[in-house]
Formats: structure tokens, sequence, C-alpha cells
């Protein structure tokens, strides 16, 4: 699977996202601008030693990630305006999971594209998001859940 953080700001949150992705074996993609230098000390210190176990790429656009995996009709996005919950994606090893940054989430441009593709991880309504590195999370496992844990059975 395929992790795509378009245009994250925190470096810890990116560093927790990359440990999950080597733990889960998911291929993890940065979309520039980063709000970080990829060599932080803090997205280091929360990638911890896990850096070795996760693919990274970095892409300078948008247009540079589907150029590169290609059928962004077949991702996923994922944002809080939307009314499909997490659970009702059909996950497979090749799923692209498409998260926005921090601060805004994803760009409307995307949202309007890919609409028929959004899903939201549901919570109460007083509280705007999750972490991202929680949401990433979330999704992940439950991706891999419907895939009876791939390469992560026990």
């Amino acid at each position: 699977m395929h992790v795509v953080l378009v245009e994250p700001e925190i470096p810890p949150n990116t560093g927790n996202i990359a440990r999950t992705c080597a733990a889960t074996r998911t291929h993890l993609h940065l979309v520039e601008p980063l709000g970080f230098s990829i060599s932080d000390r803090y997205l280091r210190r929360a990638g911890v030693d896990y850096w070795d176990f996760v693919e990274v790429h970095v892409h300078p656009d948008w247009q540079s990630v589907v150029d590169y995996l290609g059928h962004p009709e077949t991702w996923y996005y994922f944002t809080s305006h939307s009314s499909r919950y997490y659970t009702e994606a059909r996950y497979t090893p090749d799923s692209v999971l498409v998260f926005g940054k921090e601060s805004t989430g994803l760009p409307a441009t995307l949202l309007e594209s890919y609409q028929n593709q959004t899903y939201v991880i549901p919570m109460d309504s007083r509280v705007r998001s999750l972490n991202l590195s929680n949401a990433v999370a979330i999704v992940v496992y439950e991706a891999l859940r419907q895939q009876n844990f791939g390469p992560m059975r026990v």
C-alpha cells in the first residue's frame, strides 16, 4: 500500500507516520512543499530507528505523485468533509491513501476532482480533526484488517 501526505507541516507527525509505514510495509510519499527538512532532527527522532525500513518518496508536486503511482481515480482521499466512513472503502494491497496537511487538510481542488472517493473518520462534532499520524494509523490498519493483515499476520 501507499500513504501520500500532501504538504505535511509537522515533523513529529510525519516521523510517526513513517514508523507506522515501516511497521506495516507501506510506502510513504511526501508531496512538497514540506513544512520541515527531511533531515529534521524531530522528524528523525519520531521515526526512531525505523527509517531504514520504510520506502520514502518525496515528490515536488501532485502531478509527480500521479505520474509515479498512476490511476488516481482508484485512490482514497481522507477528509472531514465526506459522508462515507473510511470503513466503507474496499482496500487492496495496491491502495493509495491520501491525506492533507495538518492545518487545512486536502486542497479543495483534489476534493472536488475526487469527491466520490472521499472518506471520513467519524468523531465527535466538537472536535475539528484527529492528529494526522493517528488518522493515518487508523486507516492503514483498517485497510490491513480488510486484507486479513497480509504480510503482518502473526
